[in-house]
């Protein structure tokens, strides 16, 4: 069955920008600079620098007097898959690709996003484990390495990937300073509050957990997924 697609933007809004509308759909957005104002048909949620959520209403996004740059994830139908995710008749606005992967969802499962930051002391390391669902990540500070699937990649602030869960990874961290990232994930339903993740070896089990989380929101997701 055609699987959906779950795609990563960053918006950067004017000071004052005009508003801008998202449709309805399973999102997060995490506010990396500035402030905005999120419009649902039955709520406003104001969100300062360093925080997020997750949404699944139509929205309008006000940018606060100082703009706003947000990172933008979108769990797309692969009905919609052919249109572009970017904002919409919004000249003032800018809007970049960071990354985007397809997501294997098992249908028999219900599913969850969540939305949350990852955080390193220097040198921390995630030692090879798994999740529970995919997601996007995003580096905020620091410096991550991924090694998962016989390859090797290091991420700087703004650069971006994806993991399966499925696929072990393992990723030593910069000594140099303390790495953060953001990260959204799809994951089970019964995963709601909990960790999603699962040490790989045995020898790493008794280390030490260096890393903290920070969990900003999570929302159930419907059936079709």
């Amino acid at each position: 069955m055609p699987t959906p697609t779950l795609v990563l933007h960053e918006d950067v809004l004017a000071p004052n920008n005009p508003p801008v509308y998202l449709p309805r759909g399973p999102r997060s957005i995490y506010v990396r600079d500035g402030s905005v104002h999120l419009d649902s048909d039955a709520a406003t949620q104001y969100l300062a620098e360093a925080h997020g959520m997750v949404t699944t209403d139509q929205l309008t996004v006000r940018a606060g007097a100082s703009g706003a740059r947000i990172w933008r994830w979108e769990l797309v139908d692969p009905e919609f898959a052919d249109q572009p995710q970017t904002l919409r008749s919004a000249p003032t606005a800018t809007s970049e690709l960071k990354h985007q992967a397809q997501v294997d969802l098992d249908p028999r499962l219900d599913w969850l996003m969540r939305l949350d930051s990852v955080t390193f002391p220097a040198g921390g390391t995630a030692w090879t484990h798994q999740h529970q669902g995919p997601g996007i990540r995003i580096c905020q500070s620091g410096e991550i390495t991924i090694e998962t699937k016989g390859t090797i990649n290091t991420y700087s602030p703004g650069e971006a990937w994806s993991e399966t869960g499925v696929d072990p990874v393992l990723a030593p961290t910069t000594p140099d300073s303390a790495t953060t990232f953001i990260r959204c994930l799809v994951l089970p339903a019964h995963t709601r509050g909990t960790s999603s993740l699962r040490v790989m070896l045995p020898e790493d089990r008794t280390k030490p957990n260096t890393q903290s989380y920070h969990i900003f929101s999570e929302r159930m997701l419907d059936p079709v997924y």
